[in-house]
């Protein structure tokens, strides 16, 4: 069965003129693929010709059940220690976003899914993003690592220096109630950057031992936490 022939399964019915499949195949062509119609805003898709609220939220909703499975896959294989799995779930949840928002991913000592939350909306500096607000939900979720995520609308990915020097603060912060900061990770639509990957988490004051007991090489060290 092809792709446009299972998305007009989940259409159920065309439009006048236009079956569920000739629908799903020119839906297809205009946002560039199943990746590309899962992705697009609510409003976008609402947009398109003959998608009303109803078959928008069909659209949506097999996204969110797309994220989820992937959700339940990295908890049951523990796999929130891989940052590659993790940045892909993050941009699956934030990456189509239609505005910018900041989140975070709770963690505790053995790297386990503890919680997600959209802590922020609007752009993402010092002014928006309350560091405090973050260590308070670490220690309320009895946190011994974060993960923080925020999308970039635009499309591009790369962290910009006001998402640098906001990571470097959280690091510090959260380095004095002893969580870890595990990376900052920004996302789009279809990619995402990791600032632990690109070597830009770090403190200025962070030494090469604690350096030793993030991503990638948990497994060979002792880490405190």
């Amino acid at each position: 069965m092809s792709t446009a022939e299972l998305l007009a399964i989940c259409l159920v019915s065309g439009m006048p003129g236009e079956d569920a499949v000739q629908l799903a195949r020119r839906l297809l062509g205009e946002f560039g693929g199943i990746g590309g119609l899962l992705a697009a805003p609510l409003d976008r898709l609402r947009a398109s010709h003959g998608l009303g609220l109803a078959k928008a939220a069909q659209i949506k909703a097999i996204q969110e059940l797309g994220v989820r499975d992937t959700e339940t896959s990295l908890v049951k294989a523990q796999r929130f220690r891989d940052p590659s799995a993790v940045a892909e779930y993050l941009r699956k949840r934030m990456g189509s976003l239609a505005h910018e928002a900041f989140a975070c991913l709770f963690l505790n000592a053995k790297n386990e899914h503890l919680g997600f939350e959209i802590m922020f909306h609007g752009s993402i500096d010092r002014t928006h993003v309350h560091a405090r607000e973050v260590l308070r939900r670490g220690l309320e979720h009895n946190a011994a690592a974060i993960i923080v995520c925020h999308n970039h609308p635009s499309g591009n990915a790369e962290p910009s220096q006001a998402d640098i020097t906001l990571t470097r603060s959280l690091f510090d912060l959260l380095a004095q109630v002893e969580i870890r900061l595990l990376d900052h990770i920004v996302v789009s639509t279809h990619s995402w950057v990791s600032m632990q990957m690109r070597g830009l988490l770090w403190s200025s004051t962070t030494n090469s031992d604690e350096k030793a007991c993030f991503w990638g090489v948990l497994d060979r060290f002792s880490c405190p936490v």
